[in-house]
């Protein structure tokens, strides 16, 4: 934000912590002003078979894939609520929709995610608060290198795209942008896939 001009500060927090995002959001109103715009894009996938996903690696997946985009929200809504405007869009992934062999937990959190993006978007439509999700397929970014050949993009997957090539992260952060913007004021409880055409509808 400083390199564009604006006025922003880093900060690091466990999104596993139930506590860590409402105090999050209070240094941001304490050092900047209060949160217009939220995008929720925490996520973690290990690859895990369903024989090895316990109760543990489910409840892992669930918390930092779901439980901690409900955090943010909580952390912010109210001071939305009060000026009566804000931008909310949550980033989930075409495995909620599509499935994918060894993310069982994972696509069940990201589809958790479409279901609070929908009745949230109800919830603070009133209060002049947009909610949407973003759903990205097989985006290409740089962390993927360090990750082991399984679990990284397949040939199939991309075959299967109307447009087969790998997406890139600065489509899915347009999407983002256009969300938060003016121009998306009338657009709420949808979700915009960017998947090169991996799941048409």
């Amino acid at each position: 934000m400083r390199r564009a001009g604006a006025d922003g500060i880093e900060i690091s927090a466990d999104l596993t912590d139930p506590d860590a995002a409402a105090m999050m959001a209070s240094q941001i109103r304490n050092e900047i002003g209060p949160v217009d715009i939220l995008v929720n894009n925490a996520g973690a996938y290990p690859r895990t078979t369903w024989s090895d996903t316990d109760e543990r690696a489910w409840a892992a997946a669930l918390e930092i894939n779901l439980s901690s985009h409900y955090r943010a929200c909580r952390a912010v809504t109210s001071s939305m609520i009060a000026r009566g405007l804000g931008r909310i869009v949550n980033v989930s992934s075409v495995n909620a929709r599509a499935g994918r062999p060894g993310l069982v937990a994972y696509g069940a959190a990201k589809a958790g995610l479409l279901g609070l993006t929908a009745s949230l978007a109800r919830e603070l439509g009133p209060h002049g608060i947009t909610v949407n999700t973003v759903v990205p397929g097989v985006i290409q970014v740089d962390t993927e290198n360090t990750l082991p050949p399984h679990h990284r993009a397949r040939p199939e997957d991309i075959a299967r795209q109307c447009v087969p090539r790998r997406g890139q992260a600065q489509g899915v952060a347009a999407a983002i942008a256009f969300l938060t913007s003016p121009a998306a004021s009338f657009i709420s409880a949808r979700s915009l896939h960017i998947d090169g055409g991996w799941m048409p509808h």
